[in-house]
């Protein structure tokens, strides 16, 4: 048993360079003045002076900016790649795959700028026209937003910035557009502004003489760059919109459509990140209940909340990865290049977390998938190395006076007191908090009866605070565990499921042969001593 892998003795001294950064930045951008009816009849009217509100006029736009396209990429040589509809059964087949060959022979020559430009055909929500008047020869349109399978140009650009990044236009009205940037690059073309030696791994940062350097280069990163990037290539591209147009308001702002931020943590030998997952795996394979994924996303989980959640553990060769989701985001934890820990959040929709979707709130999403990160390598350590003193041990296992109140005892083996634990160990990943509805679900899911009424919850929830064990947060019926929670909580329940009930079962198959031999061999010694000392029943 000495050999088995322990997160904590992993971790501890093994890490050679611990990094937060963001990763991947997908953004929507989007016309506030064109986002229903009565503006697009506004904009063909009222700002572009026509009498009619046709959807002839956006034909024209959109035409304009297809020949302008074209157009642009003639007066510079740029390749036009035209592609069909990705296979998803091969992973080379994304558009970024096709547009690499151009990227790192602009990387090769120190050659930033547009590289390539992806046409192609995507379903969009755009506006279509329909004349509701029944009338012969008379017009009269109503607008409405539709999803349509309409063409699109990817403009992929080099920055002296960002390194490889895109902008999405769409070519019908109102002109959706995106954003893709990626933050590692950005961190790594700010570390090589600033000499900072680092040494790179796959989409990411392998070692760095200067962690904290680096780490606050990263920290750095923030709604501007990403703006300043975005308004240094949408004026240097065909766009749309003319300058009459921007001038009057009608133009793009950015909101976060898909935002990832990574912790990595680079081990100082391939083997301590092999060890690392296997005690994982072995410790952690139920964190994909509801209860534990609300602790990784500090959101609370409701029986009225509908959105999917659930956990994957697969492999893709030799390498383990880890998915967890969460309404629309998740958190992947896999191996990197065979010699790191990454832990990805992926926040598909900014209001998962409470955080508005427009770019100038993206500090605070990234403090929060930040805290995500942490918060599952905390749960994870938590699982390990979780004995109690007999100070605290003893403590929680004898009646005493508190603030006045006599509370009741915590003992181990107690039905009751078993299923608090129980109960505690899902809610072990609600730092949300918990109430007395929610934990009272789960306790009587451990006790198998329905008769757990909300009173013997209070009375439980008074002896678990009284005891030291959880707390109330200020101002709400809401609860948290504090460390020692954590710690009795995991600690009762591990004992009992892992350790006790084994050994109570240990004469019988699964156990191990070698254990059943050995308890068979205890069992006739104990008998010989029992039969000589004229103890046993007579026949």
């Amino acid at each position: 048993m000495g050999g088995v892998a322990n997160i904590n003795d992993v971790l501890d001294g093994h890490v050679a360079l611990e990094i937060d950064s963001v990763d991947r930045l997908l953004l929507n951008a989007y016309v506030p003045g064109l986002q229903v009816p009565g503006q697009v009849v506004r904009f063909l009217t009222g700002h572009l002076g026509q009498p009619i509100p046709s959807p002839a006029l956006m034909g024209r736009i959109g035409n304009r900016f297809v020949g302008a396209v074209k157009a642009f990429a003639r007066e510079r040589a740029i390749p036009i790649v035209r592609l069909g509809t990705p296979d998803r059964s091969r992973w080379d087949d994304r558009k970024l795959d096709h547009v690499r060959p151009y990227l790192q022979a602009a990387e090769r020559e120190r050659r930033f700028g547009v590289v390539a430009i992806v046409a192609g055909q995507e379903f969009q929500w755009v506006f279509s026209a329909r004349n509701r008047s029944r009338r012969p020869g008379v017009a009269c349109f109503e607008f409405l937003r539709e999803r349509r399978r309409v063409g699109a140009y990817y403009f992929y650009v080099l920055d002296r910035d960002f390194g490889p990044a895109f902008i999405k236009v769409c070519t019908y009205f109102p002109y959706p557009a995106r954003v893709w940037v990626n933050g590692h690059e950005w961190a790594k073309r700010q570390a090589e502004h600033a000499d900072v030696d680092y040494l790179a791994l796959a989409n990411g940062f392998a070692a760095c003489p200067e962690p904290a350097v680096l780490q606050a280069i990263c920290d750095s990163f923030g709604p501007e760059h990403v703006q300043a990037f975005f308004d240094r290539w949408i004026a240097q591209i065909p766009t749309p919109f003319t300058p009459a147009d921007r001038a009057a308001g009608y133009w793009w702002q950015l909101s976060m459509r898909q935002v990832e931020v990574s912790r990595t943590l680079v081990f100082d030998a391939p083997r301590y990140a092999r060890a690392f997952f296997e005690a994982l795996i072995a410790d952690n394979i139920g964190i994909g209940r509801p209860q534990e994924v609300a602790l990784v996303f500090a959101r609370q989980v409701r029986t009225t909340t509908r959105e999917p959640f659930g956990t994957r553990i697969f492999s893709t060769g030799t390498d383990v990865r880890i998915d967890f989701r969460y309404k629309h985001s998740r958190v992947k934890q896999y191996l990197k290049d065979g010699r790191a820990l990454r832990i990805e959040t992926v926040v598909n929709r900014p209001n998962d977390l409470g955080v508005a979707r427009r770019l100038e709130h993206l500090p605070a999403l990234i403090a929060k998938a930040r805290q995500v990160n942490h918060r599952l390598l905390i749960i994870e350590q938590a699982g390990q190395s979780c004995a109690i003193g007999s100070a605290l041990f003893e403590r929680i296992h004898l009646p005493y006076h508190r603030e006045g109140q006599r509370t009741g005892a915590l003992r181990f083996g107690d039905t009751r007191a078993m299923a608090l634990a129980g109960a505690l160990c899902h809610q072990l990943h609600a730092v949300a908090g918990f109430t007395n509805q929610t934990l009272r679900a789960l306790v009587a899911a451990h006790l198998g009866h329905d008769d757990y009424t909300p009173t013997r919850m209070s009375y439980d929830l008074r002896r678990l605070r009284l005891h030291g064990l959880i707390q109330r947060l200020p101002r709400s019926n809401t609860y948290i565990l504090t460390p020692d929670g954590i710690r009795v909580a995991v600690f009762y329940t591990k004992l009992q499921n892992r350790l006790l009930r084994p050994l109570l079962d240990a004469d019988k198959p699964p156990a191990p042969t070698d254990v059943r031999r050995a308890l068979k061999t205890l069992e006739r010694a104990v008998n010989d001593y029992v039969l000589g000392a004229r103890l046993a029943p007579t026949g």
